[in-house]
């Protein structure tokens, strides 16, 4: 492996991949692929199955072959990358592999009870996105926003039905990845981490992980 590491972050919603993943992006330097946000950018990208916007307008899932297709287009270009929300499901996880080059996954583990405190409890500002959680980053003020003085609102996806729903999700489509990485994929070092310490130990448990094999390349 380069000093560019290509490191896949996994773990249910609410368990931290975005924060660390930025973090470890920064220590490394190397990209920060969250998927969500190369998805939404590349809505109306061409590809032999059609845009992905199509799907979305029809109220369809985007199939893994469009999913598949942004992802390898964007890694193409980059020597080294953190992948957080991709690959979400086995299918996805056997693509990666087929292009080959993942170094590292780190598996973010967190209790469900915990996971869903994190979700229900976080906020974000309706005027500039910035995010906060009612217990363990609130506000100055119960509500505001602290840099722009806009109401903080619970969004859609962090209401307590909808969590259940997304933390079921995870439980089917993607915890059979962990299983794959863990016991079937030899080439790539698989550490779980614990995703209950605070985000600094977390941090430098991820880290650490990363380090060992740039250092054993």
């Amino acid at each position: 492996m380069s000093e560019n590491p290509r490191v896949v972050l996994l773990g249910a919603p609410g368990a931290g991949k975005g924060t660390q993943g930025r973090r470890l992006a920064d220590a490394f330097d190397v990209d920060h692929v969250a998927t969500g946000d190369i998805f939404r950018a590349n809505a109306d990208m061409e590809t032999e199955y059609g845009t992905p916007q199509e799907y979305m307008e029809r109220g369809e899932l985007v199939p893994d072959e469009v999913v598949n297709e942004i992802v390898r287009e964007y890694l193409s270009d980059l020597d080294g990358w953190i992948l957080d929300g991709y690959p979400r499901n086995l299918a996805q996880a056997e693509y990666l592999a087929d292009l080959g080059g993942v170094d590292v996954v780190v598996h973010l583990d967190v209790a469900r009870e915990e996971l869903i405190d994190r979700l229900t409890g976080r906020r974000e500002c309706s005027e500039c996105g910035e995010t906060y959680h009612v217990d363990f980053n609130p506000p100055a003020e119960a509500g505001v926003c602290d840099d722009c003085g806009g109401d903080l609102v619970q969004r859609d996806d962090d209401a307590p039905e909808t969590v259940e729903t997304r933390l079921e999700e995870y439980h089917e489509q993607t915890e059979p990845v962990v299983h794959f990485y863990r016991d079937d994929a030899p080439e790539v070092d698989f550490v779980a981490v614990d995703g209950e310490q605070s985000l600094d130990d977390v941090f430098a448990d991820v880290r650490a992980a990363v380090e060992r094999r740039v250092e054993d390349s």
